[in-house]
């Protein structure tokens, strides 16, 4: 045992190491092999570079932007209707109980596009600079034949003018409420990616590139491009194509928004609502919606009693670690 010399044990034969080619010795300059990008999900962003339409803890652009107005008192203007709606706030009672009827999952529809508005109100309004591209310019690109003022790139739009423009389309294509906030979340994507600044002279178009994209990505039935044609009568099919196409690249084609990400702009779109005086309506508890909503209890505590009744529980009272019959005693391993 042991012996090299023994007629039983041979030395294998040294292995013949062969130079290794790559893949990108034969490539031009300049090119890399398709083999080596990376996964969308893999991208990692330059340093310095936070998306926040891609990382969860990093703030919103909006919500950025807002708190200067906000903090020097300078907010959107209210109608007397909104402010004496304020001045009424509603408060449950022993007869009545009042529920916000928006949740993430499921927010409501003219609130959440309105703060959506919002949130675009404040992007034109404390833009930094002046940064555009020609395919999203409306004077290049008109959306109606009438075209555009000379002064078109010199006015901000009110709040109340981009509400406006964003609930048109989507009473037309009969969009949803998550879909805006997808929406904002590609537009604030297409900021960064694009390193452009979103101004009167291109908001529209860059809104619309954004909700088209949105509807196709979120939407199960999605709008076709020709669809908005419909509802915007002058501009073409071709020119939808080549918005979206170019939308798309600007992207880098990274069109993923994770759920964490999602939750984040809705509750820092709540939180510009609230900072507005634009709150969420709180309606009264329906004697329906209790009953579905005890109902969804209900299931619920079947479920947990199930597992529980399975040996499922991965919890345990502390009443229970201190008796006898709760108590769970971990084998003993003597050696």
């Amino acid at each position: 045992m042991g012996n090299q010399n023994s007629c039983c044990c041979y030395r294998s034969p040294s292995p013949i190491r062969k130079d290794i080619v790559k893949l990108e010795d034969y490539l031009p300059e300049g090119e890399v092999s398709s083999n080596n990008i990376q996964h969308i999900s893999e991208r990692e962003p330059d340093d310095g570079d936070i998306d926040p339409s891609q990382d969860p803890i990093a703030g919103t652009i909006f919500m950025e932007r807002s708190k200067a107005s906000i903090e020097n008192g300078i907010t959107r203007k209210r109608s007397q209707h909104q402010i004496a709606e304020n001045k009424m706030k509603k408060s449950s009672s022993c007869s009545t109980i009042y529920l916000d009827d928006s949740t993430v999952s499921q927010p409501n529809l003219k609130n959440t596009v309105k703060c959506v508005a919002l949130a675009i109100y404040y992007h034109i309004k404390n833009r930094t600079s002046e940064r555009r591209l020609d395919i999203f310019d409306e004077k290049m690109h008109p959306l109606s034949k009438e075209g555009v003022n000379d002064d078109y790139d010199k006015y901000n739009p009110e709040h109340k003018q981009i509400y406006k423009f964003v609930r048109t389309l989507f009473n037309a294509a009969q969009l949803t409420a998550e879909c805006a906030i997808i929406t904002l979340v590609y537009l604030e994507r297409l900021l960064i990616c694009a390193d452009l600044d979103i101004a009167p002279s291109n908001w529209k178009r860059i809104v619309l590139g954004a909700i088209l994209l949105a509807s196709k990505v979120w939407d199960d039935q999605a709008v076709w491009n020709v669809d908005y044609c419909q509802i915007l009568k002058d501009i073409t099919v071709e020119d939808m194509n080549e918005l979206e196409r170019q939308f798309l690249e600007m992207l880098q084609f990274n069109i993923n928004v994770p759920s964490s990400v999602y939750a984040k702009y809705y509750f820092d779109l709540r939180t510009l609502a609230e900072a507005n005086d634009l709150a969420f309506p709180s309606e009264p508890l329906s004697k329906e919606r209790a009953q579905k909503l005890e109902a969804m209890s209900r299931v619920m505590e079947d479920k947990i009693s199930a597992e529980v009744k399975n040996g499922i529980k991965k919890w345990s009272s502390l009443d229970n670690v201190n008796s006898g019959a709760g108590v769970r005693r971990s084998v003993a391993i003597l050696s």
